[in-house]
């Protein structure tokens, strides 16, 4: 608790004196990268769940900086296995019994060791072998630590430091952090998780998913049967397989397609060890301890929001984006509906004579100023999207992505009986404009440039202000010019009379140059100003 506190209050302080100083933006963006590396060296020595904390940190780039991310977003989830001693109590405790009663033998060193739980390899009395993954010692205990910890730092941050609370949500922030970590330390679960895939792919002959023993199974053990298989980033083994590197990539698409697209649960962490191929070709999918679930309702509404869009009916495209839970409470409807407008108003006729790596940056840029914030089950939805991406770009080349793709999506649409999807699909294939559309990455890197924006806003209004009261001010002395015009020629006092001829003379200049200026400036202004 020390060291975590020292820190975060070390990183309050810099921010408070970076805000007070008026630091500029690359000033900013070295002190999010310095933040990051003081935060992932910390939880390298604390170790344990802090670095799982790290790790889901890591896929919400659209609340925290890209330079404070770009530091944390290979954590690896490996720590030191417990004592065989304190494994043993456990087992023994949760399967009210010796070890013996149950098994012949289990390897006393860890096969795999993270933050909440450990892997070792075991034989049933039947000589069947079984993976073992047991909670670690005393996590319940260290997860409240952690969790009263961070309550404190979360507090302080959210009352009383100059973050942008209107986009980074904190305290939905923090709450997330424990949903899924406490969803993690129940093993019972991951057994259910495990099952309902099961279940689901039970008539899928290439799909392995291991059996689970729930007799030996509880909150803290979770027994499972022991699957060899292959990485998929293993390039000799794959070499070996009776199967080519199209039709492997076409297998993990037809796997995970549903996934992604139909009601449901969907595995959140598909890395390579937790997919892998076996010697016959089929995809085997290990550890279900982070999943997401698409519900019907997010199902009917995503479609609807494609449609919406698709159709240019941008008033209901943001309340679909509202009910989805992407925008923020204050984001303001019109802004949007403006946005979505420009993004589709590219016809692909001018992309021909356009730099397409400045529209692709401009795209980025516009969808960056978003004010939205991910809801948690759509950064899982799209982690998964993203790893799978990333082994199938490894196994196939990117132009043959689209050939890969198009048989197996046409294929599960013609199973759901969807038009709706057939018409969505049809109609991204002619648009060359998504080829050159940012990736789901950049798409989870989210709006970061909100706060910007509103600031660059308040600039205009106050500059567009003071060229406003120059104006009136020099339309005035005009005014006052000619008067003092009028009196020397009363009076015959030359003087009087050159003086203002001169002072109207420039002050009129002044107003031209000013009217031209503000004219100028109406187009950033929001129209009931104009």
């Amino acid at each position: 608790m020390t060291k975590v506190l020292s820190m975060a209050f070390v990183i309050f302080i810099q921010i408070y004196w970076y805000k007070i100083t008026k630091k500029t933006d690359p000033e900013w963006e070295l002190l999010w990268e310095k933040i990051g590396k003081r935060f992932r060296k910390t939880l390298f020595e604390l170790e344990g769940l802090l670095i799982k904390v790290g790790q889901i940190l890591s896929i919400r780039a659209d609340l925290l900086p890209s330079a404070f991310i770009s530091q944390i977003q290979d954590l690896t989830d490996k720590v030191p296995p417990s004592e065989w001693e304190e494994i043993k109590i456990i087992l023994e405790a949760e399967w009210g019994g010796s070890i013996e009663h149950h098994f012949l033998s289990i390897e006393k060193e860890a096969i795999a060791s993270a933050s909440i739980g450990e892997v070792y390899k075991g034989v049933l009395k039947d000589g069947t072998e079984v993976a073992i993954k047991v909670q670690r010692p005393n996590i319940s205990s260290i997860v409240q630590t952690d969790f009263r910890t961070l309550g404190i730092i979360i507090w302080f941050a959210h009352y009383l430091i100059p973050l942008p609370k209107g986009f980074i949500n904190l305290i939905v922030l923090f709450k997330e952090l424990k949903q899924v970590i406490e969803r993690e330390l129940d093993f019972a679960k991951e057994r259910n998780t495990l099952l309902y895939f099961k279940d689901r792919y039970k008539d899928n002959e290439a799909v392995k998913i291991p059996d689970v023993y729930t007799e030996l199974s509880t909150s803290k053990v979770l027994v499972m049967e022991w699957v060899r298989g292959i990485r998929l980033t293993d390039e000799q083994a794959l070499d070996q397989l009776n199967l080519s590197r199209q039709e492997l990539a076409g297998r993990l698409i037809e796997v995970f397609l549903p996934q992604w697209l139909e009601p449901g649960m969907f595995h959140a962490d598909p890395h390579p060890g937790n997919v892998l191929v076996s010697t016959e070709g089929k995809i085997i999918l290990l550890d279900f301890g982070m999943t997401g679930e698409i519900s019907k309702r997010d199902a009917t509404n995503f479609e609807a929001l494609i449609e919406s869009i698709l159709s240019k009916n941008y008033p209901k495209s943001v309340d679909y984006l509202t009910q989805l839970g992407f925008l923020q409470p204050g984001a303001d409807s019109r802004t949007i509906e403006n946005l979505l407008a420009e993004l589709m108003s590219f016809h692909p006729a001018q992309l021909k004579e356009m730099d397409l790596i400045a529209l692709k940056l401009e795209m980025n840029d516009m969808l960056q100023a978003l004010p939205i914030q991910v809801p948690t089950r759509f950064v899982f939805l799209g982690r998964s999207f993203i790893t799978i991406e990333g082994t199938i770009r490894n196994l196939v080349p990117e132009k043959e992505l689209i050939h890969l793709v198009k048989p197996i999506f046409l294929d599960w649409l013609n199973k759901q009986g969807n038009k709706k999807w057939s018409f969505i699909w049809y109609w991204i294939q002619s648009q060359p404009l998504f080829k050159v559309m940012h990736s789901a990455t950049e798409f989870l890197k989210a709006p970061q440039k909100f706060e910007q924006i509103k600031e660059t806003e308040q600039r205009r209004h106050f500059q567009f202000t003071i060229y406003e009261n120059y104006k009136k001010q020099l339309f005035q002395l005009t005014l006052l010019g000619l008067i003092g015009v009028a009196t020397g020629i009363y009076t015959s006092h030359s003087l009087i009379m050159q003086l203002s001829a001169g002072i109207s003379f420039v002050s009129s200049v002044g107003y031209f140059v000013f009217s031209i200026k503000l004219k100028k400036w109406l187009k950033y202004m929001h129209e009931k100003r104009r």
